[in-house]
């Protein structure tokens, strides 16, 4: 079976949390089905509070966390930094902030990327897509 073949068979899960629902939107659109041709079909996972996006994560099965950095009351950077503290096997995050000055949050919140929102239509997707691929890496999917 051909390496396309077996991408085409299986899907990745992506989660997206923020409070605002067009920031959902966005992001989905962006990601749209696929986020690069030897990459699964992406499945979205919508979460619109801290309880949600901390169900869902403990509750497995998620390859990428896009969490918003601006979302209240509970904001991406300090579940980001939650996460990788609590959970062994977290899956990658990608942490979306606004402020270019905000970044250097991203190594206090152990987020594995970030992007500036809104987003880049270009840079995002690859970012997925590379932190996608090294998931299934190291989960041997």
């Amino acid at each position: 079976m051909s390496a396309d073949a077996s991408a085409a068979d299986k899907t990745v899960t992506v989660l997206l949390y923020s409070d605002d629902r067009q920031v959902r939107e966005n992001l989905k659109l962006a990601l749209g089905r696929r986020v690069a041709a030897d990459l699964p079909e992406v499945v979205i996972v919508e979460t619109a509070t801290h309880a949600a996006v901390d169900h869902a994560i403990r509750q497995g099965g998620i390859d990428l966390a896009i969490l918003d950095g601006e979302a209240a009351p509970a904001g991406g950077m300090g579940i980001s930094k939650q996460f990788k503290e609590e959970i062994a096997d977290c899956p990658p995050i990608l942490l979306l902030v606004i402020r270019k000055d905000d970044a250097w949050l991203s190594a206090w919140s152990l987020a594995d990327a970030v992007e500036r929102y809104p987003i880049d239509p270009v840079t995002f997707p690859e970012t997925v897509a590379n932190l996608l691929r090294r998931r299934l890496q190291t989960t041997g999917v």
